[in-house]
């Protein structure tokens, strides 16, 4: 089997995301993605990436995943050049399980767990992409517009908001409300006032539903280290499951510095590429949780090995998506098929709006929990039609 075209596409309403799909001899077509900086990304997979594939054999994944990940230029970074291998990797094990036949967790190994436990981060339609609230569909078919606009929720409406997941199944939740309070002071001081703002969503959790759901705390990197152990040691009484990206996870003295003064769960991180990232966290016991994004971080290939190894320093893991479909469901496979994997993330705004019009098949969520999926490779590909819309932007490098 050989590699004979190598095609991109993007769509002018969604601008962040990119597919690629790989081509074979063999008529057999494996689906990748990622996410930001789509151009970029397009452009490094057909000047540097196809010129390296094309001819080649699809089924050697470590040898190209080595290649592309470690070659001489834009090793141990999440730029164009991981995250264009990245999105290449993805495809590689959707081919590889479709030559198969077989689901991509059984191709890492088959399952470590019947199903998967899901916690919403609490985003709007409009998170991430240019679209506004968009049609819902509902389990019946029928279409409706979408109630879930939980990023204005959590700010106005908490306990609401919980209640709201804790009747879809829904057993935890992430939120980040120090965001916006970040941004007045370049994250360098809290005030007083500030953090009696920012504890306020998670006040109302606790009053609604108690201790009935987990809740996650998301800072987005935006604090320095002095501001994120105050906001922490405030926090704690709310008892958050884990404090997301503190601070910028560049720097390994610092985060562990945070966790050991913070008194709270620290999560790291979506931000951060290839194994030696994590290693050095892991080692400095900088990590509680480790979050990974598949399409950042070097694909499921790299995303398998850095599961395996915080599982070594006995760490759980919990794949990113607040992204793409495609990523979603490659996460998925890969925390079904980690022993140490305790989540997958969701978005159900997404869910329930613009991933249905990318993709064939999504991940079934059933009260709280994360279905394996059922076809071959990942089990879904680009909706019918999506090429051929009017802001579609179709690359094909080919032999």
């Amino acid at each position: 089997m050989r590699i004979t075209a190598i095609e991109t596409i993007r769509v002018g309403e969604f601008p962040n995301l990119i597919w690629v799909e790989i081509h074979t001899d063999e008529g057999l077509i494996g689906l990748g993605e990622t996410f930001r900086g789509a151009e970029a990304v397009e452009s490094q997979i057909h000047s540097m990436c196809a010129p390296l594939l094309l001819g080649k054999n699809p089924l050697e994944i470590e040898r190209i995943s080595k290649v592309l990940l470690r070659g001489y230029l834009g090793f141990n970074g999440s730029g164009v050049e991981t995250r264009a291998a990245s999105a290449i990797d993805i495809a590689l094990w959707d081919l590889f399980g479709k030559v198969a036949g077989q689901p991509v967790y059984q191709m890492l190994g088959g399952l470590c767990h019947d199903r998967m436990r899901s916690y919403n981060t609490c985003a709007g339609y409009n998170y991430n992409n240019h679209s506004v609230q968009r049609r819902m569909v509902t389990k019946t078919g029928s279409a409706s517009m979408g109630q879930y606009d939980d990023q204005v929720a959590f700010t106005e409406n908490a306990g609401e908001l919980a209640l709201s997941l804790l009747d879809e199944g829904f057993t935890a939740m992430k939120i980040w409300p120090f965001d916006g309070l970040a941004a007045a002071t370049d994250g360098q001081f809290v005030s007083a006032a500030q953090m009696r703002q920012g504890l306020e969503p998670f006040d109302k959790i606790r009053r609604a539903v108690g201790d009935k759901i987990e809740v996650m705390c998301e800072f987005h990197s935006m604090w320095n280290l002095t501001s994120a152990i105050a906001i922490a040691k405030e926090l704690s009484e709310y008892r958050p499951y884990w404090a997301e990206d503190p601070i910028k996870m560049d720097s390994v003295q610092a985060l562990a510095d945070y966790r050991r003064h913070a008194g709270i769960p620290v999560c790291g991180s979506e931000t951060l590429a290839t194994r030696g990232a994590f290693r050095d966290l892991l080692a400095a016991d900088a990590l509680d949780f480790v979050m990974l994004d598949l399409s950042w971080c070097g694909g499921i290939s790299e995303g398998k090995k850095i599961a395996t190894m915080a599982e070594a320093y006995q760490k759980p893991v919990a794949p990113h998506d607040c992204t793409g479909p495609v990523v979603l469901m490659a996460s998925l496979h890969l925390a079904l098929s980690s022993p140490n994997a305790i989540f997958q993330e969701v978005v159900r705004a997404f869910l329930s709006t613009f991933y249905r019009e990318l993709v064939t098949v999504l991940p079934v969520l059933e009260k709280g929990y994360l279905s394996p999926p059922t076809g071959p490779g990942l089990g879904t590909e680009l909706a019918p039609g999506l090429k051929d819309r009017a802001d579609s932007i179709i690359r094909v490098s080919t032999l």
